[in-house]
């Protein structure tokens, strides 16, 4: 009875359904893993969170260094304040 404790509580466990169609998941059938925690009913559905990670993580690696890039622009640039030269940035923390 220990084993099923996920079905009693609140919160659905991982291995309930397939992380993208949220298909029900079956203990006589095979279950494919992603990422440590996320469960797919098929390669298919698994292959299909892949690329959007995929393509998710370009997105966000060309946002990201063209933020560096204007990052460097700014920096570079100095500011005078009370006679004094300030040097001003912007910190982006993923």
């Amino acid at each position: 009875m220990d084993t099923y404790w996920y079905y009693e509580s609140d919160e659905p466990h991982f291995l309930d359904s397939c992380s993208l169609c949220r298909k029900t998941l079956s203990l006589n059938s095979d279950i494919y893993m992603y990422r440590g925690d996320m469960a797919f009913c098929s390669q298919e559905c698994r292959q299909e969170q892949i690329d959007s990670d995929e393509t998710k993580s370009k997105t966000w690696k060309k946002t990201s260094s063209s933020s560096r890039s204007s990052l460097r622009k700014s920096s570079d640039s100095k500011d005078s304040v009370s006679g004094k030269t300030v040097r001003t940035e912007t910190l982006v923390v993923a």
